[in-house]
């Protein structure tokens, strides 16, 4: 179970849009995430390529004041992203984590908003 510090170290660091060490600092080695019902991806090296990929296709940034929800080994946290071309995903990520670190994540949006 993360504490409230440790969770809120996560959410600072996902904010200033430090994405890539986030995986790295936050993330268990055996992680998964998932996108709505896509597919998972399996490892933290996995997740740290797609998140790469992702920020090589255009600027991500992270709106400020993301709400979490917080109870036992389970995290809720929405966020707000503007991506490139003007675009805003909203998003919630439901996570279990394992202590101080995240093992299975899987975020659930509208796709229509990656359309446009």
């Amino acid at each position: 179970m993360p504490s409230p510090a440790r969770l809120a170290a996560f959410v600072a660091m996902v904010e200033a849009g430090d994405y890539v060490h986030a995986i790295e600092q936050f993330y268990a080695e055996h992680a998964t995430g998932q996108e709505n019902l896509g597919r998972t991806t399996v490892g933290r090296a996995a997740l740290i390529a797609k998140e790469e990929a992702a920020l090589a296709r255009g600027a991500i940034a992270t709106r400020k004041g993301s709400i979490t929800a917080h109870t036992g080994d389970h995290v809720a946290i929405r966020w707000v992203f503007e991506m490139g071309g003007g675009r805003t995903l909203d998003e919630i990520a439901w996570q279990r984590w394992e202590g101080d670190r995240i093992v299975e994540e899987r975020f659930y949006y509208d796709p229509a908003q990656m359309t446009g």
